[in-house]
């Protein structure tokens, strides 16, 4: 970072692993309630997708604090007018509303697996699975408890990924920097923090299904209806995107004519992708029949992440690189933000640590939700065997 872009990768990161945090809590709530046969297989992806970002993303915040001693003032002396403050509860409140969420889907499986004798176990393993699956022995109370325990955690965990960021988006709202106060900033970020969680949703249902063999279970359907949410969400972002770059391009304020300048020009490419390419080739791919494959329908939603990420970096850098007032008597390079080999290379380790965290969670539990395959059907046993 330097001394005029005082933000930089380390924000972009927080904001996107944020938004893929918020759009699984939204995905699974929403699936949880409708309560869909051909969610089964792929809720569980969801609820992980939330967790595991939500412990990643608020590591970039502190790498780019950097003064890490200085953090506990944060809980010391908070000042609750600070949106910055409102970001820190609203992500500590739905990290545990998330993981209990997550926890409850994972109860009647620990208890399946405790259960289950065909497997030889680790007896360290077994003795996780008898722990955390606090004595479920399935009878007709318990399953109503967790049945609505579940049904209003879904409730609530929509409610708080919301609210939590649309806080965040408020953060960047608030402030009188050009292409920043904006009000329609809140929606936008829900918006576009769904539609790069529904395209990640969809890279590991295919990674999971080439790795574990799980064709029978996730099926060319999922990809099709899970395809259909990122074309809906797709529609709804491009809209978005062209009512806020409209509304400043049209309204010929200095700042803003010049920010517009400098992503047609300076980032023109990235420009591109995040707002055309990112937009366009999901909804092809998905709205015509005839490329409705498992492959293309793959390939979108990676064209969605990456531009989405994209999207979140032409937000944050082009913007304090167009500051109100002229800066003066400074190096070229001093203005000009370019990421140092640190911030890409922590950037690489977040996006492996989440997929690493991915892989040990679905060694150590199924990925797919035993329990919800054996309430109507054997495809649970299938599973485990």
């Amino acid at each position: 970072m330097r001394d005029n872009v005082v933000w930089g990768v380390y924000i972009v990161n927080f904001i996107f692993f944020m938004g893929l945090s918020y759009a699984g809590a939204l995905i699974s709530g929403v699936l949880h309630l409708f309560k869909s046969d051909w969610r089964k297989p792929i809720i569980r992806m969801a609820e992980i997708i939330t967790v595991v970002s939500l412990v990643i993303g608020p590591f970039f915040i502190f790498f780019c604090i950097g003064r890490l001693e200085r953090l506990p003032y944060l809980f010391i002396h908070p000042r609750i007018q600070s949106p910055i403050t409102w970001d820190v509860i609203g992500i500590s409140t739905d990290l545990i509303g998330c993981f209990i969420f997550l926890y409850l889907s994972f109860i009647e499986d620990f208890a399946i697996l405790r259960d289950q004798k065909k497997i030889n176990f680790p007896s360290w393993k077994h003795k996780i699975y008898r722990f955390l699956a606090l004595g479920y022995t399935g009878t007709p109370e318990q399953q109503k408890a967790i049945r609505i325990s579940r049904n209003i955690m879904a409730a609530m965990i929509i409610a708080i990924a919301i609210i939590v960021y649309s806080v965040l988006a408020w953060i960047f709202g608030v402030t009188l920097q050009p292409g920043w106060n904006s009000t329609i900033f809140g929606p936008y970020f829900v918006i576009a923090a769904v539609y790069s969680g529904t395209g990640m949703l969809i890279l590991l249902m295919y990674l999971f299904r080439k790795v574990f063999s799980l064709e029978e279970y996730i099926t060319k359907k999922h990809f099709v209806n899970v395809g259909v949410i990122l074309l809906i969400v797709a529609a709804f972002y491009g809209y978005f995107t062209f009512s806020d770059y409209l509304t400043k391009w049209y309204g010929s304020v200095k700042m803003d004519t010049t920010l517009i300048d400098k992503l047609f020009s300076e980032f023109y490419w990235m420009f591109i992708f995040a707002n055309y390419l990112g937009i366009l080739i999901p909804i092809i791919i998905v709205g015509i029949p005839r490329f409705r494959t498992i492959r293309n329908i793959t390939i979108g939603a990676l064209i969605a992440v990456i531009a989405l990420w994209f999207n979140r970096y032409i937000i944050v850098i082009p913007t304090l690189e167009t500051p109100f007032l002229p800066i003066q008597d400074s190096r070229i390079d001093w203005i000009n933000y370019s990421p140092t080999w640190v911030e890409w290379s922590l950037t690489l380790a977040g996006f492996s640590v989440f997929f690493l965290f991915y892989m040990v969670i679905s060694k150590l539990a199924p990925i797919i939700s035993v329990s919800e395959m054996t309430h109507e059907t054997d495809e649970g046993k299938k599973i485990l065997s």
